[in-house]
């Protein structure tokens, strides 16, 4: 039997229902705006986020990248993020490669930063000695920092501070739809303050490759042409597109249940000796908790769940439409076996 499968949400798998959308897409040449699948499917997540346009791209990834590259110009421009954000943790260093910035990392909570700490990180004015404070860009919902969901409040608190120091903004919203599920906050009023935003399909939502860039009809004209840098159109994108477009339909409401599984996995493994877990801070679908030697817990298990190590002392659970209520339950067994 296949191990419970808890590394992370981007190991969904279409289903059925999915394929069969894909399967029957209507399909053009996405380069010359002729798939009309992947046109459908930018109108609509440009609509979802408050935003005036949109551009599909192959991961979010290719999304934080592209944005930041629209926003910083080479040459001393400094990007202000959460010190666990995925810019600087997981793309390669691709900020310093591919937009020339400078990084800001503030020390938020659970990967959420105040704007009292956005407003000590700005940089003065007309100072040729320093950096320039160009943008600000905020993980919806954080990840490292344990799928903490932004208060509304919070953001535009902090898009405030943004805006009295003509910065831009830019919303990773790789689990935003968690967020919006979690909360019950429209989508519109937590991405529509910032420049840009996007969301991520290939997570929670369950399609097999896909996120979505959406901001102004001019920075997604200039998106386009980074995007030809950087690897060019996807040509009959409309099968991947559907995937999208049935994930927005029959996906979104039922990130409920991951949620639910979440918190089940929490407060078990918070009745564990040798797990060390609050279960009340778990708030959508992913679990960190802490524990002696985490390589060492994770290479134990690995035949039986799949889990991630983030450093020594810490383990990182996401669960997704993958994992049922049974998952959980075993999962927890294994874990328990180890722990006792």
């Amino acid at each position: 039997m296949p191990p419970v499968n808890l590394y992370s949400d981007t190991q969904t798998r279409p289903s059925e229902g999915m394929r069969a959308a894909m399967a029957a897409a209507e399909v053009g040449d996405e380069q010359r705006g002729a798939d009309p699948t992947t046109r459908a499917l930018e109108a609509r997540v440009a609509e979802l986020l408050g935003h005036e346009a949109a551009v599909f791209l192959p991961s979010g990834t290719m999304c934080n990248e592209i944005a930041l590259r629209l926003h910083v110009r080479p040459g001393g421009d400094e990007v202000m993020l959460e010190r666990s954000a995925h810019p600087i943790v997981a793309e390669a260093g691709g900020p310093a490669q591919l937009a020339g910035a400078m990084i800001r990392a503030l020390d938020g909570e659970g990967g959420i930063f105040s704007a009292a700490q956005l407003e000590a990180a700005v940089r003065p004015a007309g100072d040729r000695y320093a950096p320039r404070s160009r943008l600000v860009c905020v993980e919806q919902t954080t990840n490292l920092g344990g799928g903490r969901v932004w208060p509304l409040q919070q953001v535009r608190e902090v898009l405030a501070v943004a805006r009295r120091h003509e910065l831009r903004a830019h919303l990773d919203g790789a689990r935003l739809m968690n967020a919006v599920v979690a909360s019950r906050v429209p989508a519109s009023e937590y991405a529509g303050g910032f420049d840009t935003a996007w969301i991520d399909f290939t997570k929670g939502l369950g399609a097999p490759v896909g996120a979505v860039l959406a901001g102004s009809g001019e920075l997604i004209e200039e998106a386009w042409r980074w995007k030809q840098m950087l690897g060019g159109a996807l040509r009959q994108s409309g099968i991947l597109a559907a995937a999208c477009l049935y994930a927005l339909d029959n996906n979104v409401d039922r990130l409920a249940e991951d949620h639910e599984h979440a918190r089940m996995l929490a407060d078990g493994l918070a009745a564990l000796p040798g797990a060390r877990i609050d279960p009340a801070a778990v708030q959508t679908n992913i679990v960190i908790f802490g524990v002696e030697d985490a390589p060492k817990l994770v290479a134990q298990l690995a035949e039986r769940v799949e889990l991630v190590a983030i450093g020594n002392e810490h383990v990182r659970a996401v669960t997704h439409l993958d994992v049922s209520r049974g998952d959980i339950e075993e999962a927890l067994q294994a874990i328990a076996e180890l722990l006792g």
